[in-house]
C-alpha cells in the first residue's frame, strides 16, 4: 500500500498544511502509520461493519456519495489488500457503476459509531456482473438469501484511521437488541404475571 500523506497531503492541501504548521507532523507520522498490507486491526473492523459510504467520481468531475448496507460481515477481505461484497438490484439509476466505467479511483469510509472509530480507504474499484466475475469469488460471497447483480471488487491503495472527534454516539439495532432484549423480556413476563395476579383478585 501506499503511504497516505504521499497520496492525500499534495498541491494545495500541502501549503495549507504548511502554512498551520502541520505539514512535517504528518508527513513524520504517516511514514511509520504506512503498511504494506491491511492488518488485523483493519480486517476485524470492516468484517464487522454492516454499512460503509462509496465516493466515486462522474466523468465530468463531480463527486458522488453512495451508502452500501448489508448483514454484518457483507465486506469480505478476499486477499492482503483486496476488499469484495455482493452488488444488489437498486433504484436502477447506475451513477456509481458508470463512474467506475471511467474512473476506478473510489474513496470509502468505514464508521462505528458505537464506538467513534472511522476506517477511511482509498481504492481502485471494478464492478462486475456476477457472470463476468471470478467465479470462486462469487461462491465466496454468494451466502445471502438475496443473489447480488454484480461483485464489487476494491483493491486498497491507502488507509487512514481518522480522528475520533465529532463522531456521533449511534447504535447498532443488532447491539441494542443484545443489551436491551433481556430486560424487555423481563418485564413482558413480570407484566403478564401482574394481569394474571390482577384478573385473579378481581374474579376472587
Amino acid at each position: 500500500m501506499e503511504n497516505y500523506a504521499d497520496l492525500m497531503f499534495r498541491g494545495a492541501v500541502a501549503e495549507l498544511q504548511k502554512t498551520e504548521g502541520t505539514f512535517e507532523k504528518y508527513q513524520t507520522a504517516y511514514k511509520h502509520r504506512t503498511s504494506t498490507e491491511l492488518g488485523p486491526d483493519e480486517i476485524g473492523f470492516i468484517r464487522r461493519r454492516d454499512s460503509f459510504y462509496l465516493a466515486s467520481i462522474t466523468d465530468d468531475g463531480w463527486p458522488y456519495i453512495q451508502h452500501r448496507g448489508g448483514a454484518r460481515g457483507f465486506v469480505h477481505v478476499v486477499g492482503p489488500n483486496r476488499l469484495a461484497c455482493g452488488d444488489y438490484r437498486g433504484n436502477r439509476q447506475f451513477i456509481t457503476m458508470g463512474n467506475l466505467q471511467a474512473e476506478e479511483r473510489v474513496s470509502l469510509f468505514f464508521m462505528d459509531y458505537m464506538n467513534h472509530a472511522r476506517l477511511k480507504v482509498q481504492g481502485k474499484a471494478s464492478l462486475k456482473s456476477v457472470s463476468e466475475a471470478d467465479p470462486d469469488l462469487v461462491t465466496r460471497l454468494g451466502s445471502s438469501e438475496v443473489p447480488a447483480e454484480r461483485i464489487l471488487v476494491i483493491d486498497v491503495v491507502a488507509i487512514d484511521w481518522n480522528c475520533p472527534k465529532y463522531i456521533p454516539t449511534l447504535y447498532p439495532e443488532d447491539a441494542l437488541r443484545e443489551v436491551v432484549g433481556p430486560q424487555i423480556a423481563k418485564l413482558q413476563a413480570e407484566n403478564e404475571a401482574l394481569k394474571s395476579e390482577v384478573a385473579r383478585i378481581r374474579g376472587a
